[in-house]
């Protein structure tokens, strides 16, 4: 039973590493001046069987200032670039459908002047039978630009806990699979030691019969 469920569990790993459905995660947040960098944003639908209609607006406000800047805009298959600072820097990265999932961009050139608070807004219609439901998802990120890369604290813990559970699912695995073994093993040496015993049961059996018929 034990073995059974340590395969099941491994196929559900495997399955939930393959599964292409859409998964949330949230933007990187240091780019270095000069280099490009991929602002994202990802809004995940609930119901994946429903079609929808979605438009993407990327707006952003400057450090130290109040308002936002309406910098880019896209409808499938238009991307369209709003503000002249950014002028043939944004490339759209995101989804290339009218069904919009990923809003990310790519910033060419970064600049120090990019550092800031960066809003992704997804205006989505979703096609329901009786009527259309419009639902607005609104993203932020916040940009600080640095002059040399610097490995983000949160990224160097969350590759050490992935290394860390791969480990300790593999010694797992191990473990389970010897403890199946000898299980299987003792049960194989309990199965012999019955039929000897039932072999020898028989084989007495028929020599007591041996030995009234000759003593008739």
């Amino acid at each position: 039973m034990i073995c059974l469920l340590t395969l099941l569990v491994v196929f559900n790993l495997f399955v939930s590493q393959c599964h292409g459905a859409c998964a949330e995660v949230d933007s990187m947040t240091e780019a270095v001046a000069g280099e490009g960098f991929l602002l994202g944003c990802i809004s995940c639908k609930r119901r994946e069987e429903v079609s929808a209609r979605t438009t993407v607006d990327w707006h952003f406000k400057p450090l130290g200032e109040e308002e936002f800047r309406h910098i880019f805009h896209y409808a499938h298959p238009n991307a369209e670039i709003l503000h002249e600072d950014f002028s043939d820097r944004l490339e759209w990265q995101g989804t290339k459908t009218r069904d919009i999932q990923i809003g990310a961009i790519y910033i060419h050139n970064v600049i120090f002047n990019d550092t800031g608070t960066y809003r992704c807004t997804f205006n989505r219609v979703l096609s329901l039978r009786q009527h259309d439901e419009h639902v607005t998802v609104e993203k932020e990120v916040e940009l600080n630009v640095v002059a040399v890369a610097n490995r983000e604290l949160r990224v160097v813990i969350a590759e050490i806990m992935m290394y860390v559970v791969i480990v300790v699912l593999q010694l797992w695995l191990i473990l389970v699979l010897v403890y199946c073994y000898k299980k299987i093993s003792e049960e194989r040496e309990a199965r012999d030691a019955r039929k000897a015993l039932k072999d020898q049961a028989a084989l007495l059996e028929s020599k007591e019969i041996c030995d009234e018929v000759q003593v008739e």
